[in-house]
């Protein structure tokens, strides 16, 4: 069973509370456990079917939670009285492909013709695999996932094109066919892993030097094991540089009032 940070409430609903207030700003591994976690990407509304239409092509890396229709700020569907301006611990601003500004609250940011997507997060899987009686480094070290852009091409739409970024996590190689288990049961917060060991064949030259969050040590008999991750958007706008993208940034999710098992199957 996931271990709830130290001095958090559990319930996601009182966790938002605390973000709104700018009271935790930090990264959510490990916060409102058994709770689905969300990435987050904001595009203005005329390109907002081509990014709807990315996600529905590359479900992996994109498994849509919720879609916020233009203006509203309140994920009805799965946090009631939420606001996404607010209620994540930080977010990044993209203008162009290039990162603007890295905040922790977007309201003079916010227009009516703006459209919120939540995306599922690896996260949501790990109560599920700690269960399992697989470790979680990232749990261990108390810090970020590894994440790592890769050389697998994202199927375009639109505008949108770009690379898979994955997250990494060691795995010991007794506990790999029930991490492969495990996380299958959760499709939408990325399932099964993408890619197991043989880190230079998606592209990355060291497990242990990450593109995005932190370093990871790995102990003996263990292998790198990549999930697709929901940071893949941001590596999206990077390359296809629409004017405007929000997101999350890496590792402070939107912690949303669904429940792991809602979303699992099997």
């Amino acid at each position: 069973m996931m271990t709830q940070a130290v001095g958090l409430p559990t319930h996601p609903r009182d966790v938002r509370e605390l973000i709104r207030r700018r009271d935790f700003t930090g990264i959510t591994a490990g916060v409102s456990p058994g709770y689905v976690q969300a990435n987050l990407a904001i595009l203005p509304k005329d390109l907002a079917f081509d990014f709807l239409l990315f996600c529905q092509r590359n479900p992996k890396p994109c498994p849509i939670i919720e879609v916020i229709e233009a203006g509203k700020i309140e994920p009805s569907q799965t946090a009631p009285g939420a606001d996404i301006r607010t209620d994540l611990p930080k977010y990044r601003v993209y203008r162009y492909g290039e990162l603007e500004a890295e905040i922790e609250d977007i309201s003079d940011y916010w227009s009516d013709d703006l459209v919120s997507f939540l995306i599922g997060c690896s996260y949501s899987f790990e109560n599920a695999m700690l269960d399992a009686g697989i470790p979680l480094r990232h749990h261990e070290q108390g810090s970020n996932v590894s994440m790592f852009i890769t050389n697998i091409d994202c199927v375009p739409a639109g505008m949108f094109a770009g690379p898979m970024v994955v997250s990494m996590r060691p795995v010991h190689h007794s506990k790999i066919v029930k991490a492969v288990q495990v996380t299958s049961r959760f499709p939408n917060t990325h399932g099964a892993p993408v890619h197991i060991g043989e880190p230079h064949a998606i592209g990355v030259d060291d497990p242990t030097q990450p593109h995005l969050g932190d370093a990871l040590a790995f102990k003996d008999g263990e292998l790198p094991v990549f999930w697709a991750c929901g940071v893949t958007p941001q590596a999206v706008a990077m390359e296809s540089k629409p004017p405007l993208m929000i997101t999350h940034s890496p590792g402070h999710m939107f912690i949303t009032d669904l429940r792991d098992e809602d979303v699992a199957v099997l």
